[in-house]
C-alpha cells in the first residue's frame, strides 16, 4: 500500500498489515508490527513508527520500534528513538536521539499495551449510552 504524494497530509494514526511506502507528511504514530514501512524521500512522519523493519529516506520525529532493523539512509534524518537490534546509519544520514537494541522487548510490550488500551478507549466511545 502507498501513502503517495507530497501533498497528502493525515493526522491520526495508520493501523496496516500490508508494506507501506509514505510520502507526504503524517502527523501520528504508524502500526505495522509484521510488515515494512518505507518513509520516502518527501515525506515528513511526527510519531511512533512499530514494523518489522523501518527504512527512512525523509523526517521522522519520534520512536522507531522493529522487530527486524531500522535503515536510515543517506537523506534520512530521525529525531527521536531507535529501538532494534539492528540498525544502519548510511554516511550523511542523522539519528539524534538515541539507539536502544537492550529496550526490544520492553518497548514492544509496552507499545502494544498501549494500543491495546487506544483501542479499548476507541472501542467505548462508538458504543452508545
Amino acid at each position: 500500500m502507498s501513502l503517495q504524494g507530497r501533498t497528502i497530509e493525515i493526522r491520526g494514526n495508520i493501523d496496516s498489515v500490508e508494506d507501506l511506502v509514505i510520502e507526504g507528511r503524517i502527523d501520528g504514530h504508524i502500526w505495522n508490527e509484521n510488515h515494512v514501512v518505507t518513509i520516502g524521500a518527501d515525506a515528513t512522519v511526527t510519531g511512533d513508527i512499530v514494523a518489522r523493519q523501518i527504512t527512512v529516506r525523509g523526517a521522522v520525529q519520534g520512536t522507531l520500534l522493529a522487530t527486524g532493523r531500522v535503515e536510515i539512509m543517506d537523506e534520512g534524518r530521525v529525531v527521536g528513538r531507535v529501538v532494534s537490534q539492528r540498525l544502519t546509519l548510511a554516511e550523511g544520514g542523522l539519528l539524534q536521539g538515541s539507539a536502544e537494541p537492550q529496550h526490544l522487548d520492553a518497548a514492544l510490550k509496552v507499545a502494544r499495551h498501549r494500543r491495546t488500551e487506544a483501542a479499548a478507549g476507541a472501542d467505548a466511545k462508538r458504543t452508545p449510552a
